[in-house]
């Protein structure tokens, strides 16, 4: 909460306060200087519980990171079974597996489920199972009040929460490192749906603590649990009296007037590499119908385009300022919040928000109508890391009116955005309109997001309100968590109050479980189970960016290729002849209509059972590594170890010696899987064997730091490993083999200082 209060500052230029002496002032700017000098090393990687205790390291690169969403989904491109109970294979009646990892160490960061189904869920972390169930789970027929995660102890409130609360889903945050394997299978499938977020660290990578393996009995820290049950509250460091010294700057406070289809300037603020902390926005309830026609727009270091510019609400995270029940909280969660007291409305953002040399916050009216008495606080402090550690904030605004039957909305692509070209950051979230009409229909719609080039979608979920945190469409409720909710909205047409209440929206904020990019994002979202809505959806997407890359494609070699093949000495003796593949990537569904959205396309590769070698050039540059790999998913469970020598001497031809451990390379299941969905909770599961059309697959591997910094070229052993499980106990074994169509080598890099020379 905060006083409407008069102007006390009506902008910030900085300049040498009188509590401060010439020697603190030569300090001061002796610390600038080192601040804008760009870093060779990068940033220090928040992991685990750090990632929410460091929240305020939000813009940093997270460079060595990789962000991976696997799920339910159902792999022919529908929505079959709402996307629920699509297997990668069975080991056994109550041992379902949907997600399968192995590789560099990472962690477990989110699992989300539809309210008890597929519990007792079976977690085998580095080899060690763990029962993780709901107290549903005894009598599934008979639901629980106010349920919770068993063990309880180790899997509290606030990084866990059960249906009761989220309206229809069992949320789990409870970060879970594993230190080379992670397995999760279902002990029931009957509606097993369900999306998890893990993360994949370089070899070599600067973390803020060692991955241990997750014991399941060492409950999380007090400390972590008491900051994310402050969501709602000011979570950002306090501002400072207007006589402080310079390192605690005080806030700006302004009471504004906005003209009829005018612009005013909420602040301005340059001459140092600052960061806003809190910015919050009052005004009176009866004013807040307007608000969806006013934007804020900020713009960072006089760039040629905000990188801010949407309505009111939706950056705050609700898709209208209307308080159907009269609750306090509209928005309660961590990094926003939208409250009601007094007769006005409490409008507050705590994602931390850096610039180097300038920044400008403006308020757009175009509601056509004059809206005075609007308060406004902007909280801020000095940067101290290198620009080139940081990121810009962004949120990007887009209309959906009539989206475009068969294709994915596009909510961000940073190709097009603010210019196109490089950027590195991290997706940290969505606002989201799905109806202006009170229709919960349109939710069957899956996320789909694509990182670096890749084809394949990284993150791939399993319906929109899955995405916002709840299930069965929040049973037509409201609810609001620290990281994901369902603000605003009617049950239906007919329960609604007026045309505000039909404005269907949600939000989903990501930290711990944050998606890092090195060069590109493209966030995509179905509307409706097979893009055949036409619902008018808005949407607001949070991320942080740098112009430049972070990971520079620094080779390709096309498998097949006579000349591409010479040129990278690829040798595979046992490898199959070149053979030409028709498929298509995992995207949605291949007709709509009658029309064919996405046709077949032609490639070449070949298989290996034994071991394929090839050279690739690396930037001088580098701090690590990534191969990215087309393969054909026909052959399942592909895995290989993989071994990495020295080559940036052409002259010298590397000895089986010089090879050393690079890691494990498995892509688990293949484009056939077991589909389980039986008509009764504890009915035995089922084994239909689904194959979808859908061979293409873009994979990726690390590799260590220490096997390419300063290198030129590498030398990559790839050695298959077979991993024999059938589809279900009983079914034949198919045909093992490593697929390679192309590789690309990737190099990461330190991006660019945004700061001008």
């Amino acid at each position: 909460m905060f006083p409407n209060q008069r102007p006390k500052f009506t902008g910030l230029r900085l300049s040498r306060p009188r509590s401060l002496n010439l020697g603190r002032w030569l300090i001061f700017f002796l610390l600038a200087a080192v601040i804008a000098r760009a870093a060779d090393e990068p940033p220090e990687i928040p992991v685990g519980l750090d990632a929410y205790r460091q929240w305020e390291k939000w813009p940093q690169q997270r460079i060595g990171a990789r962000a991976y969403m696997r799920s339910t989904y159902d792999r022919r491109g529908g929505n079959e079974g709402a996307d629920a109970s699509h297997f990668l294979y069975q080991l056994a009646a109550d041992n379902n597996v949907a997600l399968d990892v192995e590789g560099p160490p990472g962690a477990l960061y989110f699992v989300r489920t539809n309210h008890w189904h597929g519990s007792p869920w079976r977690y085998v972390i580095d080899g060690t199972e763990h029962i993780i169930q709901e107290s549903t789970t005894a009598d599934p027929l008979h639901r629980v009040a106010n349920s919770v995660f068993l063990p309880k102890e180790v899997l509290p409130n606030p990084l866990t929460w059960t249906w009761s609360i989220t309206k229809g889903a069992d949320l789990m945050w409870v970060p879970m490192p594993f230190e080379k394997t992670l397995r999760l299978g279902y002990s029931r499938t009957r509606y097993g749906t369900g999306y998890y977020i893990y993360h994949h660290y370089l070899p070599g990578a600067k973390l803020s603590q060692p991955l241990h393996t997750w014991d399941g009995k060492t409950p999380p820290g007090q400390d972590a649990l008491d900051l994310i049950n402050k969501a709602g509250a000011d979570i950002a460091p306090p501002g400072a009296p207007p006589d402080a010294p310079i390192f605690a700057l005080p806030e700006h406070l302004r009471t504004l007037a906005l003209p009829a289809g005018g612009a005013v300037t909420v602040g301005k603020f340059s001459e140092a590499a600052m960061e806003i902390r809190a910015l919050k926005i009052s005004i009176p309830e009866a004013t807040a119908p307007l608000m969806s026609k006013v934007n804020l727009r900020i713009t960072w270091d006089a760039r040629a385009t905000p990188s801010i510019d949407a309505p009111l609400p939706m950056f705050f995270g609700a898709g209208t300022l209307y308080n159907r029940d009269n609750k306090e909280h509209l928005v309660n969660a961590f990094p926003m919040n939208i409250s009601f007291a007094g007769g006005r409305v409490y409008m507050a953002c705590y994602f931390p928000m850096p610039f180097f040399e300038s920044a400008k916050i403006e308020l757009v009216n175009n509601s056509g109508q004059q809206i005075a008495d609007i308060g406004t606080i902007v909280r801020l402090g000095f940067l101290r890391a290198p620009p080139n550690h940081l990121a810009y904030f962004h949120a990007t605004y887009r209309d959906h009116p009539q989206p475009k039957r068969g294709h994915d909305m596009v909510l961000l692509n940073t190709r097009e955005t603010e210019g196109g070209g490089d950027w590195t950051g991290s997706f940290v979230g969505t606002s989201f309109i799905f109806s202006h009409n009170a229709n919960l229909g349109t939710l069957e719609g899956d996320p789909r997001f694509f990182f670096d080039d890749s084809r394949t979608p990284q993150a791939q979920g399993t319906g929109t309100e899955e995405w916002g945190g709840g299930g069965d469409y929040w049973g037509g409720n409201t609810m609001t968590l620290a990281f994901a909710g369902h603000p605003t909205g009617a049950k239906d047409v007919k329960s609604a109050k007026n045309d505000e209440d039909k404005i269907e929206s949600a939000y989903r904020f990501l930290l711990a479980d944050l998606m890092p990019f090195g060069r590109n994002a493209r966030i995509q979202l179905e509307h409706g189970g097979t893009n055949e809505s036409t619902e008018h959806y808005e949407t607001v997407t949070y991320w942080y960016g740098l112009p430049g890359a972070s990971l520079v494609k620094s080779d390709f070699l096309q498998i097949g290729d006579p000349e591409s093949e010479h040129a990278h000495a690829y040798v595979s003796p046992d490898a199959s002849a070149p053979e030409e593949i028709k498929s298509r990537y995992e995207l949605g569904p291949d007709h709509s209509g009658g029309v064919e959205i996405f046709p077949e396309e032609l490639d070449r590769g070949r298989h290996t059972k034994t071991q394929s070698e090839f050279t690739v050039k690396l930037d001088p540059k580098n701090i690590g590594a990534m191969l990215r790999r087309k393969l054909d998913y026909a052959f399942p469970n592909q895995r290989a170890e993989v071994f990495v020598a020295d080559v940036s001497d052409p002259a010298k031809a590397p000895k089986d010696s010089d090879f050393k451990p690079a890691g494990i390379w498995y892509l688990a299941g293949s484009n056939t899987c077991v589909y389980s969905n039986p008509p009764g909770e504890l009915d035995p599961p089922t084994h239909t064997v689904q194959t979808s059309n859908r061979r293409f697959r873009d994979d990726e591997f690390l590799v260590p730091r220490d096997l390419t910094k300063g290198r030129t070229a590498i030398r990559v052993r790839v050695k298959f490993t077979p991993v024999p499980i059938p589809l279900f106990p009983g079914h034949p074994l198919a045909d093992l083999a490593w697929s390679e169509i192309h590789y690309s080598a990737y190099s990461y890099v330190m991006p660019p200082s945004p700061l001008k020379p």
